[in-house]
């Protein structure tokens, strides 16, 4: 028993030494101020002006977004909310998307507190629980 205390307590010494030495090592110098050189974007004027006139400095969803409103589309990826239209079997409510399904939401009466969600696929209407009929239309990518 002597023997195992004697062993655990040189390990706990042996790390601890260990562990103190890499520490000292390490130079423990001053701390870094990672925020020393930056400038806050108050301060050089740059805004949001300045990547709406230069998009070069965006680059991916940020960037298809900007030349999109640049080219005068205000919803490029087609989130605002659409209104109704007749909503029949016949004339369903069109809801334009990339993709073979779309995640739809439907505010079945004007004071409702809560939304309907429902999937919609690519081919097939499909009726809310108001009866309005959506069915998904195929948008074409814009390209600039």
């Amino acid at each position: 028993m002597a023997t195992a205390l004697l062993r655990s307590g040189a390990g706990v010494l042996r790390r601890s030494v260990a562990l103190g030495s890499a520490r000292a090592a390490s130079g423990g110098g001053p701390p870094i101020d990672h925020q020393k050189g930056k400038i806050g974007i108050n301060k050089t004027g740059v805004g949001q002006s300045h990547y709406a006139r230069y998009p070069g400095t965006c680059c991916g969803l940020e960037r298809y977004e900007l030349l999109a409103k640049l080219a005068g589309n205000e919803d490029p990826f087609e989130m605002n909310v659409k209104k109704r239209a007749k909503g029949s079997f016949d004339e369903p409510t069109m809801i334009p998307s990339l993709y073979d399904k779309r995640l739809v939401g439907c505010i079945c009466e004007e004071d409702a507190v809560s939304i309907n969600w429902m999937y919609l696929h690519k081919g097939e209407p499909k009726r809310c629980e108001c009866g309005y009929w959506f069915k998904l239309a195929d948008l074409q990518p814009q390209s600039f």
